[in-house]
């Protein structure tokens, strides 16, 4: 059985904030086994066009993913919330083997059960091609966003 994880459902504004973040945080440490703790064992992913359950196919996605999207930076941010339920926004950079920088911009639904772990997750996400210049996600590689760089409407996204 794995711990809970607050905050726990029903969210309020303060608590589903917190919970975006804490996502935000797990995906840009990219440790796919670490991240798959805060799905249930049974959680159920839709990504871009990619059905997938369990956590044994969530850390194989991710570690994919990873392997693919090279530096990788996520910022989340809240749009949605009601009782156990989250929606979000989000945009991440990365770059692929050959040095082309990608911008992807998506939403997520979630849906948690009452030990706060993601039972569902559903994800819409568009690739746009960027110049390494125009990059806006400029922090330390396998961390945290710092509490002081600017989240996706502070950025103009």
């Amino acid at each position: 059985m794995t711990p809970p994880r607050p905050p726990l459902p029903p969210f309020t504004l303060k608590t589903a904030q917190l919970k975006v973040r804490a996502a935000e945080d797990g995906w840009n440490g990219r440790n796919p086994e670490k991240v798959s703790l805060a799905y249930t064992e049974d959680s159920i992913w839709r990504n871009r066009s990619e059905f997938l359950q369990g956590r044994p196919a969530i850390v194989a996605f991710l570690t994919r993913k990873w392997n693919r999207e090279l530096d990788y930076r996520l910022i989340k941010e809240l749009w949605a919330f009601t009782g156990h339920r989250i929606g979000v926004r989000f945009a991440y950079e990365y770059r692929d083997d050959s040095g082309n920088w990608y911008r992807a911009y998506g939403n997520e639904n979630w849906e948690f059960d009452e030990h706060g772990l993601m039972r569902a997750r559903h994800a819409s996400i568009n690739d746009v091609p960027i110049h390494a210049e125009d990059r806006l996600f400029h922090w330390d590689a396998n961390g945290p966003r710092p509490a002081d760089h600017p989240g996706l409407t502070d950025l103009g996204l």
